[in-house]
This record gives structure tokens, sequence and C-alpha cells, in this order.
């Protein structure tokens, strides 16, 4: 084990090379750990999947076309066709208009985005 400590605002460690280097590292690992057991891999939301659902909403909205969202649910999927137009980035909410209606749909909770 590296033992670091700090001595009048300077780190001081083992080697000539070490400065503190080894304590981020051991942080990193202890904080990436701690992320795990707090939330699962299966919860996290998949990056990619995220990055063409934010795509294809912002498609629709630009260029006035009908998608199909299908959000996911305490009880049941629901699905929902319209057009979207208007989406707030800062709360993650987009409003779904159809026939006269509309709604606000949270982007998390979309699980799949098609175009009708």
């Amino acid at each position: 084990m590296i033992e670091v400590t700090v001595m009048e605002g300077k780190w001081k460690g083992n080697g000539p090379g070490d400065r503190g280097q080894a304590l981020l590292t051991e942080d990193k690992y202890r904080i990436q750990s701690k992320e795990q057991e707090t939330c699962p891999v299966e919860q996290m939301p998949d990056q990619q999947k995220l990055a063409e659902i934010e795509e294809a909403l912002a498609r629709s909205l630009r260029s006035h076309v009908r998608v199909t969202v299908v959000c996911s649910g305490p009880s049941a999927e629901k699905i929902r066709s319209g057009f979207v137009t208007s989406i707030h980035a800062h709360s993650r909410e987009l409003k779904l208009q159809w026939s006269g209606d509309s709604e606000w749909i949270r982007v998390d909770d979309i699980v799949e985005v098609r175009f009708s």
C-alpha cells in the first residue's frame, strides 16, 4: 500500500514521481464500488439507446414528423403517437400533441421511439 500524506500544502509520497496519484486512484476505485452498490448495472440507462431516443425526439420537433413513443410505467407500457411540440431540457420533459390533445412525458420514462 502506498502511503500519502499532506504536509504544508504539498503532497509528500513514497517516491520521487508520487504526487498523490495513488490516493486519487484509490479514491476513484472506492467511489466506483460504492456507486455499483447503490446503482446496480441493470438499472443504469443504456447511453447509446438514450442518445438515439433524444435524437429522434429532436428530429420530430425540428421536422414536424409524427412519432410513436413507448413509455415504461408502474403497471404497464404506455404507447402514445403524435408530434413533439416542445422539449424542456432542464426538466427532461417533452410535450407530445395529437388531434387537439397533448401530454407532457418525461424523457427518462421513454423506452422506444418510432417514426410513424
